[in-house]
């Protein structure tokens, strides 16, 4: 039933509070993932013996050095939320001094007035006309 088997008998303890609990597998194999990288993050300590600190310079590797999209790192702090509250019964506290991606501008492409003249010297007929047509709307 399980997509890949643990090898870790930690992340199968997690998989199996997860089923459970009636989660999705999608959710719960992004979970596992998540907790997985935190602990090899972290030189495979066990999440028992860390807390918010280091969740904090995981999540802010994330963002710098791996450049992740802002809900990225949100479900990667949302699956330690889960791990800390649920798994192993210690709700995590604050988590301060999390640099958070910043989201990417997305800047329209427009042609300029040359490169619009360019293109439509370059039709000729029907193609001219609908393009102009289109242009001017």
């Amino acid at each position: 039933m399980d997509s890949q088997p643990e090898k870790s008998p930690f992340l199968t303890e997690v998989r199996h509070l997860m089923r459970v609990q009636n989660y999705a597998i999608r959710t719960e194999n992004a979970y596992v993932d998540w907790i997985k990288r935190f602990i090899l993050f972290n030189d495979k300590r066990h999440p028992v013996e860390m807390g918010e600190q280091e969740v904090a310079a995981f999540l802010t590797h994330l963002a710098v050095n791996r450049n992740v999209a802002p809900a990225t790192q949100g479900q990667a702090l949302n699956a330690l939320v889960y791990l800390y509250a649920k798994v192993l019964s210690r709700p995590m506290g604050e988590i301060t001094g999390i640099v958070r991606p910043k989201k990417k501008q997305k800047i329209p492409v427009v042609l300029s007035q040359v490169e619009v003249r360019d293109l439509l010297s370059k039709l000729e007929g029907l193609h001219w006309l609908v393009a102009c047509l289109l242009y001017g709307s």
